[in-house]
């Protein structure tokens, strides 16, 4: 077998064909639906390529139109999906979802991706040196819960290794997937063999049982190099560790897409803390995912570790300014210009519907 190509980012986990509803209502009174694609790590592997990143991204899905699809779609982004796998036994799996949002009352999901195509990924199926010849290898804690499989995959990935790249790895728990009681275990498990992990403190919460704030977060989760504690609407906090900091400039020796290795941070006991931005929402979903990729991407650049907050900031408000799981990203010139404010100026942005495509300054998209 010939090395597999060297990318920037390898993000693997199951995609699926979404289907919006048409207005908003119950499941049973929406009329028709518009069709679209969600995936945690496809959407983050759909940002970065549009970001100008080498991505690729590896699943299986079923020889159907379904499937057909995913790939057509994911790779339109400019994504490398030769290594996505066609299983012609099992469907590419889709949902259905109502127009409200995560978590309220009048919100519905229909899933159907049982016996998935994706959910029977494995260690034998699955082409290993390809997964792990990215910089950085991107996971979460949705593939895990799949099946006992999926499971195995990962742990097969986040295992210490010579040949292992850099593992980022979104927590991502969902209550409603897992099988048994096993869950939240199984992704401190996974998180904890991670370098670059993701969590909401709310899932950190429901999972875990830590309350008190991203540094309890932290005191559970001692092992990451990085860890990215979301607070929703408030903002994030990001640990690094002294020995974090070194080993992520040891794994970028070289520059990435044209960019200078990371930069080492002061840890800080306490974290490093950016506010959020105001934003005029249109639709929650994909915004978790948007964040992982907006703060992978300025990882890639070497930048500081506020401006990697700030870059996830700015890639969630792409996300939660439109209706679907995905949007394209601001380009590198607006995003850097808004994150180079100063900390005032940073507290007054409002963005809204459109925002990425505005050539503004950041005079021009402040609040009123």
């Amino acid at each position: 077998m010939n090395a597999p190509d060297a990318v920037d980012v390898v993000a693997l986990g199951e995609s699926m064909v979404t289907f919006l509803p048409s207005r908003a209502g119950r499941l049973a009174d929406v009329p028709s639906f518009e069709r679209a694609i969600g995936g945690a790590e496809s959407n983050v592997a759909c940002g970065l390529a549009a970001a100008g990143f080498v991505v690729r991204w590896v699943s299986r899905v079923g020889v159907d139109g379904f499937g057909d699809h995913l790939v057509e779609t994911v790779g339109g982004y400019g994504v490398d999906v030769s290594a996505v796998g066609r299983d012609s036994s099992r469907p590419t799996g889709v949902y259905f979802r109502t127009a409200g949002e995560r978590g309220s009352d009048a919100h519905e999901v229909a899933y159907y991706r049982a016996g998935s195509a994706a959910s029977a990924m494995s260690v034998e199926n699955v082409d290993l040196p390809v997964v792990r010849a990215g910089r950085v290898l991107h996971l979460s804690g949705i593939t895990a819960a799949l099946s006992d499989d999926c499971l195995g995959l990962l742990r097969e990935l986040t295992a210490p290794g010579a040949d292992r790249p850099l593992v980022s790895f979104d927590v991502n728990h969902r209550a409603g997937l897992w099988r048994d009681a096993d869950g939240p275990r199984v992704l401190l498990e996974l998180a904890r063999g991670a370098d670059i992990v993701f969590v909401g403190e709310d899932e950190a919460e429901e999972a875990w049982g830590v309350a008190g704030g991203p540094a309890a977060v932290r005191a559970v989760l001692p092992e990451p190099s990085v860890l990215v504690v979301k607070q929703g609407s408030v903002g994030a906090t990001a640990f690094v560790s002294a020995a974090g900091s070194g080993g992520l400039a040891a794994q970028f020796p070289a520059p990435l897409a044209g960019s200078p290795a990371p930069s080492v941070d002061t840890p800080a006991s306490s974290g490093t803390f950016v506010p959020a931005l105001s934003v005029d929402v249109v639709a929650t979903t994909g915004a978790g995912d948007a964040f992982a990729a907006g703060f992978l991407s300025a990882t890639l650049r070497g930048l500081p570790l506020r401006d990697r907050l700030r870059h996830g900031h700015l890639w969630a408000a792409a996300a939660l300014t439109v209706p679907g799981d995905l949007a394209v990203p601001p380009s590198r010139a607006h995003a850097d210009r808004l994150v180079a404010v100063g900390d005032d100026t940073w507290g007054t942005l409002r963005l809204g519907p459109g925002w990425t495509q505005a050539g503004t300054a950041p005079e021009e998209v402040r609040s009123p």
